[in-house]
């Protein structure tokens, strides 16, 4: 096939049939998540009151490196994969780049972003296993829109709690979740203990995605026949994602190439395993070069200032006890438009990537990721989501240093959604009044120094 061509796609009959777990395959397995009360090891049984039984084995696999997707989950994805791999020409022109920059785009799925992977999956195994109702969080929407739809085609009843500022800017996501049948809640709300407390302490909080577990996890808990599904950082989420990865794998076989570094925007890890564990495991296993960079956003560092610790998934402490790069669970970002990216802390597999030094993580400021998503839309024609800015902006780091050394390196991003929802983001960017903003490091250090507290 010619390396000519901009789009590449696979055949139905060429989807991958399994999923790709790198704890299988991981030298340094990631640190055992413990239980809340006890501080023990986790087992499945412990996360079957909260989680799908099949998740919760997912969840701590760490030795079948090939998971089968499910052939009805299988069947769904045909409605929209594969995703095209395509070369972006128009933007390499733009920079002037010796590169060859190729993205994944998953803004194609009928909710616009890669979520819907993991959505129709964990709703799968929610219907399989005989559950009426499932509850989650969500930050931009994305996840909560994914998860209304993929409710919606398994015949499942979905509450949604989205976190308040994301709530308010991006009132059409919340449009989209309540037209899927999902019932949405601002959180904090008054509607759980969790956000009680949370409102009770700080009136006019404005939420985070730690807070948004809290009230989906307790809702869970207390809701007969009702379990809780997640869109990011547990490793059963990370698992489903790969079929991304999985895709472009065989998709830059097709356009001759093979890439040497490969780029993901990072909240809790998801879209960032998805694209990059299938390549890794050449890494681990062949030794391989490629490197691998998580674009998280200067507001919310996890990865770039965090600590790796043992803490909460939730800001109320219902979760597990995650080994991770956090901010503490405490930690409440700054208000970004890169909703999806406000957390706190970082997959148990990532952190133990990271701490291994296996891939890299940088920070990113809120203006320059609007900067690399106008160049991108003008040149490639797709308005790209805020958090997928994020991977862009790195791409476009990478590309503009090739400039000066006149390598022609392959970089292969992850387009993670659309951003024809968050208008009103690049409304306030392009009348100037959006504004970049870096956490001061005493804040952080402030925030973490309690957390060796938690496992005593």
């Amino acid at each position: 096939m010619s390396t000519k061509q901009k789009r590449f796609f696979l055949s139905e009959d060429e989807l991958p049939r399994q999923w790709y777990n790198i704890q299988a395959d991981m030298v340094n397995k990631p640190m055992p998540p413990l239980h809340p009360q006890t501080k023990k090891p986790l087992t499945p049984e412990d996360l079957y009151p909260i989680f799908c039984e099949e998740c919760s084995r997912q969840e701590l696999n760490m030795t079948d490196a090939w998971i089968d997707i499910p052939e009805e989950v299988r069947e769904m994805y045909k409605y929209y994969r594969s995703t095209p791999l395509v070369r972006a020409y128009g933007l390499e022109k733009a920079l002037g780049t010796p590169a060859h920059i190729y993205f994944k785009n998953e803004s194609v799925s009928p909710i616009g972003s890669h979520k819907l992977n993991s959505a129709l999956a964990q709703a799968y195994y929610a219907k399989k296993e005989g559950v009426t109702n499932v509850t989650t969080e969500t930050g931009a929407g994305q996840w909560g829109a994914a998860l209304s739809y993929a409710a919606k085609v398994f015949g499942l009843e979905a509450a949604v709690y989205q976190v308040k500022i994301s709530y308010e800017q991006k009132p059409y996501r919340r449009s989209i979740m309540q037209t899927f049948g999902a019932q949405v809640t601002p959180s904090p709300s008054m509607s759980t203990r969790a956000g009680k407390d949370i409102l009770t302490k700080t009136p006019n909080c404005q939420g985070s995605l730690g807070t948004a577990i809290s009230e989906a996890v307790e809702l869970a808990r207390t809701t007969p026949n009702c379990k809780y599904v997640l869109g990011s950082v547990l490793s059963h989420v990370t698992l489903h994602q790969t079929i991304i990865g999985l895709e472009a794998e065989k998709q830059m076989e097709m356009a001759g190439e093979y890439p040497d570094i490969v780029i993901g925007c990072f909240g809790g890890g998801s879209n960032f395993g998805g694209i990059c564990f299938p390549f890794m495991r050449h890494t681990i296993k062949e030794g391989r070069k490629t490197r691998y960079i998580a674009a998280e956003p200067a507001s919310c560092p996890k990865l770039t200032k965090g600590v790796f610790q043992y803490d909460f998934g939730d800001e109320a402490g219902y979760t597990p006890l995650l080994p991770m790069y956090t901010l503490g669970h405490n930690f409440m970002p700054a208000n970004i438009h890169a909703g999806g990216l406000r957390y706190h802390g970082a997959g148990v597999i990532v952190s133990q990537l990271l701490k291994d030094g296996l891939m890299e993580a940088v920070d990113i400021k809120q203006l320059e990721t609007f900067e690399a998503g106008l160049l991108f839309a003008k040149s490639e024609g797709i308005i790209p989501a805020p958090e997928s800015c994020h991977a862009i902006a790195a791409a476009v780091r990478e590309a503009k240093a090739c400039i000066e050394t006149g390598e022609e390196k392959v970089i292969l991003f992850n387009l993670s959604g659309h951003g024809l929802i968050d208008m009103s983001a690049y409304d306030q960017y392009l009348s100037g009044n959006l504004q970049n903003y870096e956490v001061p490091d005493e804040l952080i250090e402030n925030n973490v120094s309690q957390l060796e507290q938690i496992i005593k």
